[in-house]
């Protein structure tokens, strides 16, 4: 036996089989000229390196070897033999192409993982905003339509018509998702933007915001939260964003008019126009660049995740940027806390409700987390949009403005929360 068989025939003995003698496997393997590894049952080689599974020789004499899989190789080819030897992974020097492979690779890494740091920057772009306002007014309102434009644009590159098929199978789920962004939401809404007025007695343009923030789609963010927590229902979860953001364009108009049109004129149609540009349409367009220019979305990819944290932290800074004297009045600390009991109460709303209704699925505590996100977490900054252009009261732009980033920390605070949880159950 070659001494780099040797040597492999020993690590696998030291690892695997500390009890057998090498002694007396190296005389087998002499005696039946052939190359005997000790391997775990779930390792696997190629069909050139494998001669069989069976035994050569009767089993009595191998009995000893009866709880492993012992593997009768005829040759151990060279990509074996270097695997295990030290010496020449020592002495290995790397191409100048390998290393600039490498660095490429890592930069790209970097890119991908940008999306990581985002709670950390809607966290830093909300105290800039607050400190030094200056630095996000520059963003005006006329920039919050191409800014979410361009989100959307993200959503639909990194989506494919086999995310959706896959997550299709699985309609209860899909409806519940739906339930929760366009009755359970509303609903919370409504309430909350009533209790705004009725009871803390804010003008009647503060409740309309609440109200307005309420009926809008999913957001996108739900989407990366769910990829944090639970990867395998990331899916599930654009599946149902882009059916509440694709149906939006009917459905918000009309959220809208029933609960805030007797208090303020609500443009249908132009919110349906506007919900079609920013929305539907670059959604749309990442969609038919994925599907026949793939070679575009690959080179383009990498760079949407650092844009994307870029162009939330403008839209998450800016509204507080602009409206700092109303979120600083008398009234904002009023504002804020109705819209973290709002959006609180949308997040333990979806979670229970989906536990009771999902009781009996393998998968509940996932689904739970999921729906939760998707109920609790919405499109503000289209809420932000559509109220700078369709209201006249500046007011009614504040909770929008504010459930930008109460969104964002409460979402990405679950999202450790529960990541966390589910490392302490897995020890």
């Amino acid at each position: 036996m070659n001494p780099s068989g040797q040597l492999l025939l020993q690590r696998h003995l030291q690892i695997q089989q500390p009890s057998i003698s090498p002694s007396r496997l190296r005389n087998l393997s002499n005696k039946h000229k052939t190359t005997l590894l000790l391997c775990p049952r779930n390792c696997s080689y190629s069909s050139s390196d494998v001669c069989s599974l069976g035994f050569p020789f009767p089993l009595d004499s191998v009995s000893p070897f009866a709880s492993s899989r012992l593997l009768v190789i005829r040759r151990v080819s060279d990509k074996f033999s270097e695997a295990f030897e030290p010496a020449q992974s020592q002495t290995h020097v790397p191409e100048p192409t390998e290393i600039l492979k490498e660095k490429e690779a890592s930069f790209v890494n970097i890119l991908k993982g940008a999306n990581s740091v985002l709670p950390q920057v809607v966290l830093a772009s909300t105290i800039l905003a607050l400190i030094y306002p200056p630095s996000f007014t520059w963003f005006t309102n006329r920039y919050y339509a191409p800014a979410l434009g361009f989100l959307m644009f993200a959503v639909g590159v990194n989506s494919s018509e086999k995310d959706f098929l896959e997550a299709f199978k699985r309609p209860a789920p899909i409806f519940a998702g739906y339930v929760g962004q366009f009755f359970v939401k509303p609903l919370l809404g409504y309430i909350f933007g009533t209790i705004s007025m009725t009871i803390f007695g804010l003008p009647t343009a503060l409740g309309a915001g609440i109200m307005l923030a309420s009926c809008v789609s999913g957001a996108q963010l739900s989407n990366y939260a769910t990829f944090l927590t639970d990867p395998p229902m990331a899916p599930l979860s654009i599946v149902m964003t882009s059916l509440s953001t694709a149906t939006a364009v009917f459905v918000t108009p009309i959220l809208s008019f029933l609960l805030i049109g007797k208090r303020l004129p609500v443009d249908v149609k132009g919110m349906v126009s506007s919900i079609l540009q920013i929305v539907v349409a670059p959604i749309a367009a990442g969609l038919l660049l994925n599907r026949f220019f793939p070679w575009i979305c690959n080179a383009i990819r990498p760079f949407l995740p650092p844009l994307s944290v870029f162009v939330t932290a403008l839209c998450v800074g800016a509204p507080l940027a602009i409206n700092i004297e109303s979120v600083m009045s008398p009234y904002g600390m009023s504002v804020l806390l109705l819209v973290v009991a709002f959006h609180l109460s949308a997040f333990i709303a979806g979670y229970v409700l989906t536990g009771l209704v999902f009781h009996n699925a393998p998968d509940v505590k996932a689904l739970q987390r999921t729906l939760s996100y998707e109920t609790g977490m919405q499109s503000s900054l289209l809420a932000l949009a559509l109220a700078n252009k369709f209201f006249q009261d500046p007011l009614v732009g504040v909770p929008p403005a504010i459930s930008v980033v109460i969104m964002s920390l409460m979402g990405f605070s679950l999202v450790m929360l529960w990541a966390k949880k589910k490392e302490l159950a897995v020890r």
